[in-house]
């Protein structure tokens, strides 16, 4: 990857695939490091992309693994018991509940989240990703104006 991208793309991309930073941080470190907003915003949104469908493909198989083990039935607690307070809007609005999910760029939101939300509620995997591609790629534009002070108002690190 990094012959393909520079240190600040490739830190941007790796930051952006974290699922406490995700994009919410990745995209204004990328832009306070001299990356152009577009650049900025590609990148951000493409690693924050990259390991939903791979986790929404394993998600199931993991968690079985998982539970086998007193700390894997801690962690997986731990996890659902946070994203269950997001699904109710998932819950009630389904396929635009997902979207809206993972577009508003607040902590305990976004693409991780929204993709455990989806597997909780056994949501058909090309909708899950497909609404959550749209969430992220929403997120970024939302970051972007934020960061750019084009929308203010906006706490991005609350």
């Amino acid at each position: 990857m990094s012959s393909l991208l520079g240190r600040t793309e490739a830190l941007t991309f790796f930051i952006s695939m974290l699922p406490i930073s995700e994009l919410r941080v990745a995209l204004p470190f990328a832009l306070s490091q001299g990356l152009s907003p577009l650049k900025a915003y590609l990148v951000s949104v493409a690693g924050n992309i990259l390991p939903v469908l791979p986790l929404l493909l394993l998600l199931r198989g993991l968690s079985a693994f998982l539970v086998r083990y007193r700390i894997g039935v801690a962690f997986f607690s731990w996890t659902t018991e946070r994203a269950k307070k997001r699904e109710g809007l998932v819950r009630r609005y389904g396929f635009g509940g997902l979207i809206l999910l993972v577009a508003i760029p607040l902590p305990i939101t976004g693409a991780w989240t929204g993709t455990l939300v989806s597997f909780l509620l056994s949501m058909q995997i090309k909708y899950a990703f497909a609404a959550i591609c749209i969430g992220v790629g929403l997120a970024g534009i939302i970051v972007l104006l934020a960061s750019l002070g084009i929308i203010e108002g906006i706490e991005l690190f609350t």
